[in-house]
């Protein structure tokens, strides 16, 4: 009796151990995405699942929850950085607030060009403000999202002059140099919340906001607004990043497939945005929508932004010296 005892409890034990062994092998993490599918961040968070998945044999899969189902971006950063959430894809002015050195990046007329873009992010500069994204939020920084420029949306009328801002209620993130920036054109903006702003714009809380064109169609801001400023103000960059408590307890191999697959992506992304953005254009104004340019070539709008918002932040992104080395990466 007491070996048959043994053998049974060796094949309950035996079995046990074989039921658990594919949730050992095999791990589903959860990605939290801002916009809608159908945008630069679904297009990155797709390119990445995949790639994972490749690298890793099947083992390692990603879920994408889109639209906000995980909670505001900026909850995103808090979960992950407790560990409670795997990935998050969110614009970069939404990780500022944890890691105001990052803020580097969403400086007015600091990057101005796509190329700009990934010559700062993918380079030293990208290396240091992944970095502190670690040190400061909990989070790292393994790919990123090429959405292009913030153009300027409203409902009421075209805008070419800073003079045709006033009377404008202009929805902004709940970002100071953002804030900063649109104070230096005369306004006073409403921060507003991403998960908010299109019912805002739809019962008219808010005029205007501002995303890129890739963003407005992904969200179909073209049904609540009629008008677009073909600003360049701010070039629009979405981290993807991963809980780096998280990211530590996987083995090796699994963190370099991680980092690998988050450049792959990253390289997707870029390439995304160069073959999609002329035809969103196209098709917004198909949709409606009439673009118009700034007037003098965005002159005023630069030197007031400037001038006013580069010195209020030196401190915040880590001293003039960061932003100076950025600009010299740039050849200006």
């Amino acid at each position: 009796m007491k070996f048959r005892k043994n053998v049974l409890l060796s094949f309950v034990a035996a079995a046990s151990l074989i039921a658990a062994a594919p949730a050992a092998l095999a791990t589903t993490f959860k990605m939290a995405i801002g916009d809608a599918a159908g945008g630069t961040q679904w297009e990155l968070g797709s390119s990445f699942a995949k790639n994972l998945e490749q690298k890793t044999g099947g083992k390692h899969k990603v879920d994408l929850f889109p639209n906000g189902q995980l909670g505001s971006e900026e909850d995103t950063v808090n979960n992950a950085a407790m560990g409670v959430l795997d990935f998050s894809i969110l614009a970069v002015n939404n990780i500022t607030p944890f890691s105001p050195t990052v803020g580097l990046l969403t400086m007015p007329y600091v990057i101005q060009s796509a190329d700009d873009a990934k010559k700062l992010t993918q380079g030293e500069v990208g290396k240091e403000l992944t970095e502190n994204t670690i040190r400061d939020a909990g989070v790292r920084i393994v790919g990123w999202a090429y959405s292009g420029f913030r153009v300027l949306t409203n409902s009421k009328k075209p805008v070419t002059t800073l003079d045709d801002l006033k009377g404008l209620v202009i929805r902004v993130p709940k970002n100071e140099i953002m804030i900063a920036s649109y104070q230096a054109w005369g306004v006073n903006p409403t921060p507003m919340s991403w998960s908010e702003t299109f019912t805002g714009l739809q019962q008219r809380v808010v005029d205007g906001q501002d995303n890129p064109y890739i963003t407005v169609s992904a969200m179909k801001f073209y049904e609540v607004q009629k008008y677009v400023t073909n600003l360049r103000y701010i070039f629009s960059l979405e981290p993807l990043v991963v809980s780096e408590s998280v990211f530590k307890d996987q083995k090796p191999e699994v963190q370099k497939a991680i980092l690998d697959a988050g450049h792959e992506a990253t390289e997707h992304s870029f390439k995304y945005l160069l073959e999609t953005e002329e035809k969103i254009k196209k098709d917004l104004v198909a949709r409606g929508l009439q673009i118009t340019e700034p007037a003098d070539g965005e002159k005023e709008w630069i030197a007031k932004a400037t001038t006013t918002v580069w010195p209020k932040f030196y401190k915040s992104i880590g001293g003039k010296e960061k932003l100076d080395r950025a600009l010299q990466t740039l050849g200006r």
